[in-house]
């Protein structure tokens, strides 16, 4: 099973390689990055859902949990300055700043992180994975 928590990072397509080698070993594999094109989410779903013609596979579980922030929240929480440093042109292609970010349009798990804690967002996903029956909780 193979559950990559995105965005992803700068496009790179061997992190979505790494999750997909633990998720063919059985090993489950939650990712967090920051992927702020549809194309590269597509991509990592593309990559789980893959299988080759002569193998009796079955296509690898893939689930987006997209982590909803506004961008002036996150500005709140910047302990490094970093956007303060993007609006000030310092940094860059910034995601959200000076660059653009396609918001997720299908993720199977939406938090928004301005209202939900930590420990409510944990609940979150481990109930949508045991709905799916890919996560058995024992009491």
């Amino acid at each position: 099973m193979s559950y990559l928590s995105l965005p992803l990072y700068n496009s790179d397509p061997d992190l979505l390689q790494v999750a997909k080698l633990f998720a063919d070993s059985t090993t489950m594999a939650l990712t967090s990055f920051i992927s702020p094109y549809a194309a590269d989410r597509q991509l990592a779903r593309d990559l789980h859902s893959a299988v080759p013609k002569d193998s009796s596979d079955s296509p690898l579980p893939f689930i987006e949990v997209f982590v909803d922030i506004p961008v002036a929240e996150a500005e709140k929480r910047d302990p490094k300055g970093l956007y303060k440093k993007a609006r000030a042109g310092e940094i860059k292609e910034f995601t959200g700043i000076s660059a653009p970010y396609e918001a997720p349009d299908k993720a199977e798990v939406h938090i928004h992180s301005e209202r939900t804690s930590v420990e409510e967002a944990v609940v979150m996903i481990t109930t949508y994975l045991e709905e799916k029956g890919l996560l058995e909780v024992k009491s």
